[in-house]
C-alpha cells in the first residue's frame, strides 16, 4: 500500500497552480455521452477518478484518448450492455452516467455506485427525479434498473440540494421533450461549469448559478471543445496549508470569488492574505491565530464540507475553543480520532459536532486517510507536526488531488511517496 512520509515544521513558500476541477470534470465528461459527435476537454486533472470514468466509457464502446490534461471522447459507437461493474461499485460519481445513458439508450442497469465512506449518501434524489421525467425504476437492493420510453419535461423539486442529483437531472432534461424546471438545485461552481458546457453543446438552460434551473429540451446536442475550470477546493486546501505552516504562498488558476466563505474565516482567525481575481497570496503572520465561534458547513455558497477537515486541522493551532458543525455528511468527523492520536485536544460530541481546543502541538506518528478531504487534512497535520508522520491509505488522496506531493515539494515541503513493489519491498518515488 502506498504511503506518504512527511517531515513537519517547514513553512511553505512559493507559487502553485491548481489543477482542473475534478468535481467539474466528472459530470462534464459524462455530458459528452449525450451526443454522437466527438468532444475535446482541456485542463482535465490527471487523477484516479478521471481515469476510472474514462475506463467506463471505453468499456461502453467509446473511443477515448487522454494526453497532457486533454481528453478526446468519441461516443458514436457506444452501447449499454457492458457496464463495468467493478469500477462503478467503487466510485460514487459513476452515477452521473445515468442521465446521459438513459437519453441515449432508454435503458440502463448498474450496481449501486460506491466511493468514499461518508455515512448515508442516498441516491433517492436522483431516482425521484428520473421517475418524474417518465422513468420506471426497479431497485433489487443490488442493482438499479432504469427504463424510459421517452423523457418528458417536468418541474422537479429536489428533496435536498444534492450536487450529483442536480447534475444528473440536468443531463436528463436537456434532451427531454418540453420544458423542465429543477428547483432546490445545488449551486456549486462545478454545476455552473456543467451548465456552460451543456449550453455550448446546444442545450437551452437558464437560471445558471441559481437554485432554480429552467431547461427547454432540444432534439440533439453537438460535440464541443471546452476547458475545465480550476479546482477551487484544491486552492482552498493549499491556502489552509499555507496558513497552517505560517507560509508565504501564491495560489493561481482559480476564481477566488468561489471561496468567499473561506476568506471570511481567514479574516475571523486573523490570517493575512491578498486577493486577485484568479489568484490569492497567503501572507506569513507573526501573531497567533484565533479560534472561531463556529465552523458550520452547508451547501454553496456557505463554508464547503470539503474544506471542513483541512480547516479543523488549522484550528488545532488557534487560541481558544472552536465548534465544528458538519451538517451535510455523517462520518466526516472520523479523522478527528487521528488528530487526537497526534496530540490535538478534541471533544467529539456526536457524528456531526465536535469541539477543538487550541493551541496544541501535534506530533508525527503513523496515521491513515479516511476519505479524499480527510487525507488532505492529514497532510496538513503532518506538515505542522513535530517529527515525521507516515500517512497510509493515500489512494483516497490520489482520487481527488493531482500530484499533491510534487506540488508541496515545490513549496518546500519534506514529503516522500513510498510505493510497494510486487515483491513486498517499498520503492521511494519522487516522480
Amino acid at each position: 500500500m502506498s504511503k506518504f512520509i512527511i517531515g513537519g515544521g517547514i513553512s511553505l513558500k512559493g507559487e502553485v497552480k491548481v489543477s482542473g476541477s475534478k468535481n467539474a470534470a466528472l459530470p462534464i465528461l459524462c455530458a459528452s455521452l449525450l451526443t454522437t459527435e466527438k468532444s475535446v476537454f482541456k485542463n482535465v486533472p490527471d487523477i484516479d477518478d478521471i481515469h476510472s470514468v474514462l475506463e467506463i466509457f471505453k468499456a461502453l464502446g467509446a473511443e477515448v484518448k487522454y494526453e497532457n490534461h486533454t481528453v478526446m471522447i468519441d461516443p458514436k459507437n457506444m452501447n449499454n450492455d457492458k457496464v463495468p461493474e467493478h469500477i462503478i461499485s467503487k466510485m460514487r460519481a459513476s452515477i452521473l452516467i445515468i442521465g446521459a445513458l438513459i437519453n441515449r439508450f432508454k435503458e440502463i442497469s448498474i450496481p449501486f455506485p460506491g466511493g468514499c465512506v461518508l455515512g448515508k449518501r442516498s441516491v433517492s434524489a436522483h431516482m425521484d427525479g428520473f421517475e418524474e421525467l417518465g422513468c420506471k425504476i426497479i431497485d433489487d437492493k443490488e442493482r438499479l434498473h432504469i427504463k424510459a420510453k421517452k423523457l418528458t419535461g417536468k418541474k422537479i423539486i429536489l428533496q435536498e440540494q444534492s450536487v450529483t442529483a442536480t447534475e444528473n437531472l440536468l443531463m436528463a432534461t436537456v434532451l427531454a421533450e418540453g420544458h423542465s424546471e429543477i428547483r432546490m438545485a445545488a449551486t456549486e461552481p462545478h454545476i455552473r461549469d456543467l451548465c456552460l458546457c451543456l449550453r455550448k453543446m446546444g442545450a437551452k438552460i437558464s437560471g445558471v448559478g441559481s437554485s432554480e434551473l429552467r431547461i427547454k429540451g432540444v432534439k440533439k446536442l453537438k460535440g464541443v471543445t471546452y476547458t475545465i475550470q480550476g479546482d477551487y477546493l484544491e486552492a482552498g486546501t493549499f491556502a489552509i496549508a499555507a496558513v497552517a505552516t505560517k507560509g508565504d504562498v501564491v495560489i493561481k488558476g482559480i476564481n477566488t470569488d468561489y471561496l468567499d466563505a473561506l476568506w471570511q474565516k481567514f479574516k475571523e482567525i486573523g490570517a493575512p492574505f491578498r486577493l486577485k481575481k484568479n489568484e490569492v497570496h497567503i501572507l506569513p503572520y507573526k501573531r497567533h491565530i484565533k479560534a472561531v465561534a463556529k465552523l458550520r458547513t452547508a451547501v454553496y455558497p456557505a463554508f464547503p464540507t470539503d474544506l471542513q477537515a483541512p480547516f479543523t486541522v488549522l484550528l488545532t493551532q488557534s487560541h481558544g475553543v472552536s465548534k465544528i458543525f458538519e451538517t451535510l455528511f455523517e462520518g466526516r468527523l472520523n479523522y478527528l480520532f487521528e488528530l487526537e492520536q497526534m496530540g490535538a485536544y478534541v471533544e467529539y460530541l456526536n457524528p456531526h459536532q465536535a469541539l477543538v481546543i487550541g493551541p496544541k502541538k501535534l506530533k508525527g506518528r503513523p496515521i491513515s486517510s479516511y476519505d479524499i478531504r480527510a487525507g488532505a487534512a492529514m497532510i496538513i497535520a503532518a506538515l505542522i507536526a513535530e517529527g515525521t508522520t507516515e500517512i497510509s491509505n493515500i489512494k483516497y488522496i490520489d482520487r481527488g488531488y493531482e500530484d499533491i506531493d510534487m506540488k508541496l515539494k515545490k513549496l518546500g515541503a519534506n514529503i516522500t511517496r513510498i510505493m510497494p513493489f510486487d515483491n513486498g519491498n517499498d520503492l521511494t518515488c519522487d516522480h
